[in-house]
């Protein structure tokens, strides 16, 4: 079991009297279009990242946090390892994990993913053996995803962080994942248009393993693209002929399943690295 400054923890009033009680906080992550505000924290010796919500949805969004927490583990996803409450929001803590988000979904947005010198833009440029193993990650992530009876909501560079220095790719803030399949009872699910299946913009359809399939799909597609415009392909022609039938339109034309996924990437000439 991790230990941490929060260990007895379990309500608070208001977080920040508690995080200035407990620690330093080092940084302050205030203009997050999630409606969530983070810190990061040194306490005990340890750095620990710490996320509370301010609006009901982000509220809502942390709930399912917990949730998925509790079902899924890999060594891909940044664990959760305690959760508390305060007067109006669940508080999150997370290890603090090296490395930067390779876009930051920001309500002032400043440069973009192909800004020179962008988390994206250096991804991008990286050695393709260093892509493919982070790409290999992101896939037994959602292996694991899929085995808890999970199906992927908001997947995008803003949960993907990644260690430059440690060549390694981990997920973060995958508060929208949830149990599937369900049916889309909004008019859109939250996320990134750029990386989100026909179905997430339906109300009334239907969201399953296949939707992620389709996230992936997409996410392998721009992570192995030189820039946004996605005309500088960097992977091979066997790769993109997965990724275009993982990225149908229609559900059942896609591959089936992530293991299903993961199978034919592999067969593309990309090999299990675990």
């Amino acid at each position: 079991m991790t230990t941490h400054p929060f260990q007895d923890v379990t309500h608070a009033p208001e977080i920040e009297p508690l995080l200035d009680r407990l620690g330093t906080v080092f940084q302050r992550f205030g203009d997050q279009d999630s409606g969530c505000t983070s810190y990061g924290l040194l306490a005990s010796g340890q750095r620990w990242f710490v996320k509370t919500a301010s609006t009901p949805e982000a509220v809502a969004s942390l709930h399912r946090a917990i949730s998925v927490h509790r079902a899924v583990a890999h060594s891909a996803i940044v664990p959760l390892v305690h959760s508390f409450t305060t007067a109006v929001s669940p508080v999150l803590v997370y290890p603090w994990m090296g490395g930067e988000v390779l876009y930051h979904p920001t309500r002032s947005r400043h440069g973009g993913r192909a800004a020179p010198g962008s988390p994206m833009a250096r991804f991008r440029a990286q050695p393709l053996a260093q892509i493919n193993a982070a790409l290999e990650s992101l896939i037994s992530a959602h292996l694991a995803v899929e085995d808890a009876g999970c199906v992927a909501v908001d997947l995008c560079d803003g949960c993907m962080l990644y260690d430059f220095d440690q060549q390694r790719m981990k997920l973060c803030d995958l508060d929208e994942y949830r149990p599937g399949p369900f049916t889309l009872e909004a008019d859109r699910l939250p996320g990134t248009s750029r990386y989100m299946a026909p179905e997430e913009f339906a109300r009334g359809s239907l969201i399953d393993i296949r939707t992620t399939v389709f996230n992936l799909g997409r996410a392998l597609h721009l992570l192995l693209d030189a820039g946004d415009e996605e005309t500088q392909w960097r992977g091979t022609p066997a790769q993109l002929t997965v990724i275009t039938t993982a990225t149908a339109v229609e559900p059942d034309k896609r591959l089936p399943t992530v293991s299903a996924l993961a199978d034919a990437w592999h067969a593309a000439g990309n090999p299990r690295t675990s």
